[in-house]
């Protein structure tokens, strides 16, 4: 059996750290949402769609 060394050797995944971010995002949206689903509206929302689109000019 292989053990990691001790003394951060520790390799971050930028893409799946935004990736559980927005995960987490949801998580707490859905939470506090009144009704039983969130709507498409509102998971866009949440994801800052509408401002990803902006940005890229679309």
């Amino acid at each position: 059996m292989r053990v990691a060394p001790v003394g951060g050797t520790a390799v971050q995944d930028h893409v799946a750290l935004a990736e559980i971010e927005l995960c987490g995002e949801l998580i707490i949206a859905a939470s506090a949402a009144d009704e039983d689903r969130l709507s498409l509206e509102s998971i866009d929302e949440v994801l800052r769609v509408a401002e990803e689109r902006n940005t890229r000019g679309g």
